[in-house]
């Protein structure tokens, strides 16, 4: 006969930490990558994939390990977002793949740049299209192309290498990185160092994704705070230099915030701390389910004292000094966009394109613009811009006004300059509605009605609940859904997610009960609370301080 206590000290359910000696795959996820490591792809793509055609593709790597190397299939056409989570995967897939292409740092050459245009011009009808973590996707490349895109981007310094799938994600960084006149300092060495273990076959089996980011920008331009890793630049009381350690944001439908160490990081040993914090994510991460696999569900469940403990004492060398938070970023928008003079005496003009979607021509056209002005460097933003460096002080307005008449606006209006779109239903699987051209038309509206307001305000579209574009942390955040309009006909829509905000008050949009709009009514809602909110704001009020307070009725 079992005692009570004995009924009550069952032993716990394992979640699958191999450090735990949970080493047998819990799930499918977790035996395709120990049957044989993502990275292993490549050498089949390139000897018997790229040569026998789409239908030679194992689906174990057709639907998992060639994420490892950028490779998505993208969503068949004319499939409804109603079936979105009824089909099976074979049948969504189309026999195309968006291409990721990874670009740590948001760092490009002329020559990088034109080479990716010419890559969407050969073999991908043209498409570009800006993420929101520097990258550049691609659409419609097809498996017979692939070698040859390598072989293009890798001469040039660039690569696909895990862009996508359980492992290191591009690494973010500031964008005018050793040029901004207000940083802290230039982390792009420490970018260096944390990219030789891209690639490294110690770190190509994590849980999950794992999302890097890396800066010493006073904007805080990295969005640390929902990264699974970020190193934010300090200088401590001694003068030195280093960084305070973050770990454990991430968003999408368990949102939560990264968490401080309280820890001082020396610049030299940031490669060091880096492989540390993603050893704890691979040995003893979550692996049993897919849905609480991230780093933020490990750190939510120790905390950040047995964290910083762990990592000390079975992953480093030494322990880590207590070290100083970073101070308060004190702009409203940290994206870079605009003419701002770097330290040397020229410019860094940052512009806009809508919602990130470019094309080849556009990005050859980008490419010889800032030639023409003297420019060898571009880079990417996180808030799908683009921005062109060294600039001297005589080339700023030809530079402008050749960018804004291919429409690509330095000096946009609000709208076009924080409204972000995921990739949606036009090529995503998990989507159920459109949102870059929704997004786009959104812009145009709102600009024809509201052509006055000129306040910071994000506009985050998503095609599902995801979180892609950051919903969760904009001023107004918008999660496609499926739902009924007032003739009772199912259309495309958005529940409504409101004063998100990172930063000084870093939190999460409040969800006001029953607030959705269908996709066609989206231009007047926004249209409306934008309003109530310029209408009822208190000096130096935020959008998001304002929804805090705000009556239900005037955020409906």
């Amino acid at each position: 006969m079992s005692t009570p206590a004995s009924r009550h000290h069952k032993r716990p359910r394992g979640e699958g930490q191999w450090a735990l000696g949970y080493r047998e795959p819990l799930n499918k996820n977790e035996e395709l990558k120990k049957n044989d490591d993502g990275l292993n792809v490549r050498q089949r793509i390139i000897d018997i994939y790229s040569k026998r055609g789409f239908d030679s593709i194992d689906p174990a790597d057709l639907r998992g390990r060639m994420r490892w190397y950028g490779l998505y299939t993208q969503r068949r056409p004319g499939i409804d977002g109603g079936k979105t989570a009824i089909l099976e995967p074979e049948e969504l897939d189309d026999r195309y793949f968006m291409m990721r292409v990874r670009i740590d740092g948001g760092q490009l050459d002329l020559r990088q740049l034109r080479t990716i245009a010419g890559i969407s011009k050969d073999y991908a009808r043209g498409t570009a299209d800006l993420t929101d973590r520097h990258n550049v996707q691609v659409h419609w490349v097809e498996i017979e192309s692939v070698p040859d895109i390598w072989e293009r981007l890798e001469a040039v310094g660039l690569s696909t290498t895990e862009a996508c799938g359980d492992v290191p994600r591009t690494i973010l960084g500031c964008p005018v990185a050793g040029i901004d006149v207000e940083e802290v300092f230039d982390a792009t060495s420490e970018i260096d160092a944390i990219k030789p273990y891209i690639g490294d076959p110690a770190f190509s089996n994590l849980p999950r994704k794992y999302k890097t980011a890396l800066s010493g920008c006073s904007a805080h331009c990295t969005v640390h705070e929902i990264n699974d890793i970020a190193f934010v630049g300090v200088v401590n009381e001694q003068g030195e230099q280093g960084y305070d350690l973050w770990v454990g944001g991430g968003l999408s439908t368990n949102p939560m915030l990264a968490q401080r160490l309280g820890v001082f990081v020396r610049r030299d040993q940031v490669g060091e701390v880096w492989a540390g914090v993603t050893g704890i994510f691979r040995d003893y991460g979550y692996r049993r389910l897919r849905s609480r696999a991230r780093l933020k569900f490990l750190v939510n469940d120790w905390g950040a004292e047995k964290f910083r403990q762990v990592l000390e004492t079975e992953y480093l060398a030494e322990p880590l000094p207590d070290g100083p938070a970073p101070q308060a970023p004190d702009v409203g928008r940290r994206d870079h966009v605009g003419v701002f003079p770097q330290k040397d005496g020229n410019f860094y003009v940052g512009f806009a394109p809508r919602v990130g979607r470019l094309d080849a021509d556009k990005l050859f056209a980008i490419a010889d613009i800032a030639e023409r002005h003297g420019s060898s460097r571009v880079r990417t933003t996180l808030e799908q811009k683009m921005i062109i460096l060294d600039i001297a002080p005589d080339q700023v307005d030809s530079l402008v006004a050749e960018l804004e008449a291919i429409d690509l606006q330095v000096r946009p209006s609000t709208f076009r300059r924080q409204t972000m779109a995921c990739t949606g239903i036009e090529y995503c699987k998990l989507a159920m509605i459109e949102t870059k051209g929704l997004a786009s038309d959104l812009i145009d509206e709102l600009e024809k009605r509201l052509p006055t307001f000129d306040q910071p305000l994000t506009i985050n579209v998503n095609g599902c609940p995801n979180s892609c574009a950051r919903i969760q942390t904009a001023d107004i955040g918008l999660k496609g859904q499926l739902m009924l309009d007032e003739n009772g006909q199912q259309v495309g829509g958005f529940q409504i997610h409101l004063g998100g905000a990172l930063g000084v008050g870093s939190g999460f949009g409040r969800k006001v009960r029953g607030l959705k709009t269908t996709a066609k009514a989206l231009p007047d809602y926004v249209e409306r609370v934008v309003t109530n909110f310029d209408t009822q704001k208190k000096e130096g009020e935020s959008f998001a301080d304002w929804v805090q307070r705000a009556d239900d009725a005037d955020l409906k």
